[in-house]
């Protein structure tokens, strides 16, 4: 059930049923020669999507555009302050917290924001109260990175071993392959990868990993691969959603 796709009768019904309600979150960024600049929404919003129908829950709208910062030296990269996205996703939950909701269950695709998410998710906590929302103290949120999936990374490992690497990996690239087949990328891919840098500035950034890659080899990737990523991450990420959801 998405919930742009739902009439608010339809969602006031779903209330009677869970308080619960997933949120795709990613970014919109460089993902080296062959990676697609959505990468991290895209692969966020299908696993979404996948846990969604499982569960029978409701799936909000793709937060698409993250705390990416340090990507902004090369083309097409957006991103949003930390104190941007923490607001940002204050207002969302307090939107449905107001409504009725109370279980927010956060399904990133995108590192980089791990640490914006939990300092939203306390400030919020806090902002509920000062605004004294009724069920203010029942309001919870999680983060579940699909790409920290036990059975998502224990797989990446098989693939591709040291060639995973962490940004623009084989894994998310795959992901997107099977999600969108049409939109498969070829480029040169230097078989010299940086890695292993501290993240500064995004000019720095660019110096230190040239072609955005980080110890990655996406030439690795398919679609079948990205099958697999896919259905191992949306079966241990429901069964997640569901005890977070049933959890008192």
């Amino acid at each position: 059930m998405l919930l742009h796709l739902s009439t608010w009768q339809e969602v006031e019904a779903y209330l009677q049923q869970s308080k619960g309600i997933i949120f795709p979150i990613g970014s919109t960024e460089q993902h080296g020669p062959t990676g697609l600049i959505g990468t991290d929404a895209i692969c966020a919003e299908a696993i979404a999507a996948g846990v969604g129908d499982a569960t029978q829950a409701i799936v909000g709208p793709t937060i698409n555009v993250g705390m990416a910062l340090h990507h902004t030296a090369f083309p097409g990269s957006i991103s949003l302050r930390s104190s941007t996205l923490i607001q940002v996703v204050r207002d969302y939950i307090t939107c449905l917290a107001k409504a009725g909701f109370s279980k927010f269950y956060f399904i990133n695709g995108h590192g980089g924001n791990i640490a914006t998410l939990k300092a939203a998710f306390s400030e919020t906590y806090a902002h509920l109260e000062d605004l004294q929302i009724p069920n203010a103290q029942q309001v919870q949120c999680q983060v579940a990175n699909w790409f920290m999936c036990g059975s998502v990374y224990k797989l990446a490992k098989e693939l591709y071993g040291d060639q995973e690497g962490s940004h623009a990996t084989p894994s998310e690239v795959a992901l997107t392959q099977y999600v969108y087949p049409e939109a498969i990328k070829q480029a040169y891919l230097s078989p010299e990868v940086a890695s292993g840098h501290r993240i500064y500035s995004a000019a720095d950034f660019r110096v230190r990993y040239p072609d955005g890659r980080m110890g990655s080899n996406p030439a690795l990737a398919t679609p079948e691969h990205g099958k697999q990523f896919y259905d191992l991450a949306v079966k241990e990420l429901s069964s997640g959603y569901l005890e977070f959801v049933n959890a008192q």
